[in-house]
């Protein structure tokens, strides 16, 4: 039997946990970043990620919530940051699942 290396939320528990304060970080590359992203989402491209793991740590050490567009690179991020001892949980169905629930998206190169 295998254990499970990171968890998987929805867009719902995403919601509730920005607005406790979690740490997402967005894994699609720069161009899909700036053209629309998750308030309070961090860029870190997952062809990026191996030299930027460091930048995936939460800062206040609660974890850290990867997104993509809809799940797949996002929970890859997961797996590889879990294997190096991060606690990472993966969102499922990403960012268009984000966005098609008509949620608030931010454009450009700022988080917020």
């Amino acid at each position: 039997m295998t254990e499970e290396l990171f968890g998987e939320i929805d867009i719902d528990e995403l919601e509730d946990r920005l607005a406790a304060g979690a740490f997402l970080v967005d894994v699609r590359e720069t161009d899909e970043y700036l053209s629309g992203h998750v308030p309070g989402a961090v860029s870190v491209p997952l062809s990026e990620l191996a030299q930027r793991v460091e930048e995936c740590r939460d800062p206040r050490g609660n974890g850290t919530l990867m997104i993509c567009k809809v799940g797949g690179r996002s929970a890859s991020a997961c797996a590889h940051l879990a294997g190096l001892g991060f606690e990472v949980t993966n969102v499922a169905g990403g960012t268009m699942a984000w966005v098609m629930s008509g949620r608030d998206v931010v454009e450009g190169s700022s988080p917020r």
